[in-house]
Formats: structure tokens, sequence, C-alpha cells
């Protein structure tokens, strides 16, 4: 079987930021998905639940973005009526509980990060990714699967960045992981990098996830300080069954 992980990040990846109480954590969700599996259902289900509730149209396909939605912002501004986002809400909750996918999120402490490491600090953003994809590499190993990543484009610099982490990675491993273990279950050594705005189904989902699934762990951590909303809350009910685990621990959550 061949897996691909999609990856979105959930806050300000600038350490500078990290002072900031609305900036100070930042996480990295991988929702790992069979190629197969997205092809026959995940992307056909995902876009009838777009047409049965939105105006549309396969030449400008609708993508499913949760800030937008939760503010019923263009082009979800049906689910400003409550009877529409009621329903649209509990089909989209039976989806995320249907659907077959594994998750892995990994959340940073950026203000304890700086304060830590005075005179060397890695990067926020690629310190989550390394985490998150040592966890994607064991899962792969675990299952006997090969795979690949995708992570959402920041644009230009950024990306390059990236994806030269992402080789050197491949290429040297991390303290924890070998980087033979990299090379044997992942399937390219090079960082896939897409934007939402292609409709990819899996970085929907991935976006649609991350957040909730970043403050469930803070919460845990006693550091989550606004109320959950009722659909976050059904969210992460339905996360407990989707984080990676193995004879009840649980590799899909991480706060370092």
């Amino acid at each position: 079987m061949k897996y691909r992980i999609y990856v979105d990040e959930v806050g300000n990846p600038d350490l500078e930021s990290s002072d900031n109480p609305n900036h100070r954590f930042l996480s990295l969700t991988g929702i790992i998905l069979e190629l197969d599996y997205v092809k026959s259902i995940l992307h056909p289900q995902m876009e009838a639940l777009k047409a049965k509730y939105f105006d549309y149209h396969p030449d400008e396909p609708i993508v499913f973005h949760r800030k937008e939605m939760v503010n019923a912002l263009d082009p979800f501004r049906d689910l400003i009526r409550e009877e529409v986002r009621q329903k649209f809400d509990n089909e989209l909750l039976h989806l995320l509980w249907e659907w077959q996918y594994v998750v892995i999120t990994v959340c940073l402490d950026k203000k304890k990060h700086k304060e830590t490491y005075t005179t060397w600090r890695y990067d926020p953003y690629h310190y989550c990714l390394a985490v998150l994809l040592e966890r994607y590499a064991l899962f792969l190993q675990r299952t006997g699967a090969r795979g690949d990543t995708i992570a959402e484009s920041r644009g230009g610099k950024a990306d390059r960045r990236l994806k030269e982490s992402f080789h050197r990675l491949w290429q040297q491993g991390t303290e924890y992981i070998a980087a033979e273990i990299f090379q044997k279950n992942f399937t390219s050594c090079q960082l896939k990098v897409k934007s939402k705005a292609n409709n990819i189904s899996g970085l929907q989902l991935a976006d649609l996830i991350a957040h909730p699934s970043r403050n469930e762990i803070l919460h845990e951590q006693g550091l989550l300080h606004t109320k959950l909303a009722q659909f976050a809350k059904s969210v992460i009910y339905i996360l407990q069954t989707k984080y990676d685990q193995q004879h009840g621990r649980i590799f899909g959550k991480k706060f370092i």
C-alpha cells in the first residue's frame, strides 16, 4: 500500500512572535491517507458534500477552508442560516467519523523553545516537521508500507527552504531516526508542496482537523484559555479513534 501524509499548520512559524500570547504556539497536523482511498472514496464524497450545500461547479471548485466556513464567508455564506449549519455540520461530522485516515499532530511552545535554546534555535516549522515525519516514518515501518508527503505551500522562499530541509532529513536522518528508515519507507526524497486552491482533498481534511487537534493538545497542557466550541469538541471526540496509536499507546499527539 502507498500512503501520503498531508500537512497543514496552525499558528505563526516566526520565532520572534513567540512572546505574543496569540502567536506563542505552532502546530503541524498530518493526515495519513492511502492513495487509492483518496481517489475512490475521500475526494468523491467531499465533492458531493460541497455540491449538496453550496453553489458548486466543477470548473470553479469550492475549497474547504475552516476559517471561512466558521465565519460563513463566501462561498460558504449559506452556513449563516442555523438550520443549514446544523445539517451541514452533522453530515461533515459523520464523514469525519467514517473516513479512514490517521492523524499526527505536533504542537510547539515557541516561547519555551526560545528560552531553552538561547544560543542555538531550530526553525519552528522545520522542527515540528522533523518530529512529525519521524512519527510518519515509524507508522510506515510498523505497517509495512511506503509513502510520500505533501505540505501546504507557504510561498516561494519558504517552500524552497522547506524542500531543502526535507531532503536533508531524507539524507541524514535525525537524532532519533536513522536516514535508512526514511529512505526505506519514503517513496521520494522530494517534498511535494501544493496550495489548497488546487482542491486537494487531503489538504482540506487536514485544514478541518488541524485547529481542533491543536486546541486539544493545548487543553491537555492547561494552556488553552478559550472555550472549546461544540463542533470542535465533536471533532476532538472523533480524533481519539484517528490518532496514530498501537496497543493503547498514542503516537499521534506530541507537545514539544
